[in-house]
């Protein structure tokens, strides 16, 4: 086998397989069996040229074990070239120590997996203090993809939102809602946030009065626990919004948090499906398979 193929880690079976059907490349399923002792056992197709690996990494500590043995099971086994396909990648956002003796985790985990591929593509990884995804992953090709575009046609193809107003829920959240307003053509206002634990927050949003008599639509990149967005949500209906919606590209949140944000008012909850979730309303694929059109 010399043609590109698209390796499949479990998990990702839907997703992968249509992203491996718009490339028009084969697939593979990367076969994982798991001994009691929680140790991991990996076989790969074996194959030339250049392997396709396709992990997103949500609840990503036994799966970082896994994806670097198959990377070098493909190697061994006749890849020349690994890429990575990680639609949502772990351990970004720990960019550095905010404490004495914390690890930074973004550092480490990065040196870890350029160890082991050549190229890396990944959407929206929550990167702020570190200005580029290259950074992170020293000596490889490294792609930071934008879901924005597919947020704002996902809200444009909702007649309900017309005119709606957008709403970054914190300071760290202005790139991707001013991306989605001006490709959307809507106005947006951004909240500011104080964290004092991960679901201790408290937020403020000053030109709330916005939202009077609107839709107003919450956009971040990764909703979690929620908290923030509940937050947000509750001064947007104090300022008289006539509904509350929000919008992500990676949902972490478990189903009791999702349940939390729609008793807080937030009536409409979307995600990409980089994260298999209750919430996917839109598909990565169109701009995966664009990024990777040079390796097949």
């Amino acid at each position: 086998m010399t043609a590109t193929t698209l390796h499949i880690m479990p998990g990702n079976e839907k997703t992968g397989q249509a992203l491996a059907d718009a490339l028009g490349c084969a697939h593979a399923f990367v076969d994982v069996h798991r001994f009691p002792d929680g140790e991991s056992l990996i076989r790969v197709k074996p194959g030339q040229g250049t392997a396709l690996l396709f992990a997103t990494l949500d609840h990503p500590n036994a799966k970082l074990v896994e994806l670097v043995l198959a990377a070098e099971a493909l190697k061994a086994n006749g890849a020349s070239r690994v890429v990575l396909v990680a639609p949502y990648l772990c351990y970004m956002r720990q960019d550095m120590a905010f404490h004495e003796g914390e690890a930074v985790s973004q550092r480490i985990i990065g040196a870890m997996l350029a160890r082991h591929i050549d190229r890396i593509i990944t959407v929206d990884p929550h990167l702020h203090r570190v200005s580029s995804l290259s950074e992170v992953f020293p000596g490889i090709e490294a792609d930071s993809l934008s879901a924005t575009g597919l947020i704002a046609d996902a809200i444009g193809a909702v007649p309900d939102f017309s005119g709606a107003l957008l709403v970054g829920p914190d300071g760290e959240s202005m790139q991707w809602v001013r991306s989605v307003a001006e490709k959307a053509g809507l106005d947006f206002i951004v909240a500011t946030k104080e964290r004092s634990g991960d679901r201790k927050v408290d937020v403020t949003l000053p030109e709330a009065g916005k939202a009077e008599g609107r839709t107003a639509i919450i956009v971040d990149d990764i909703i979690s626990s929620g908290m923030t967005m509940r937050r947000c949500a509750a001064l947007l209906e104090a300022a008289g919004a006539s509904s509350v919606a929000a919008y992500t590209v990676h949902a972490l949140c478990s189903p009791e948090d999702l349940e939390g944000l729609k008793a807080s008012g937030i009536q409409t909850v979307a995600s990409s499906d980089s994260i298999h979730h209750l919430t996917n309303a839109y598909t990565l694929t169109p701009l995966l398979a664009d990024a990777l059109r040079k390796e097949v």
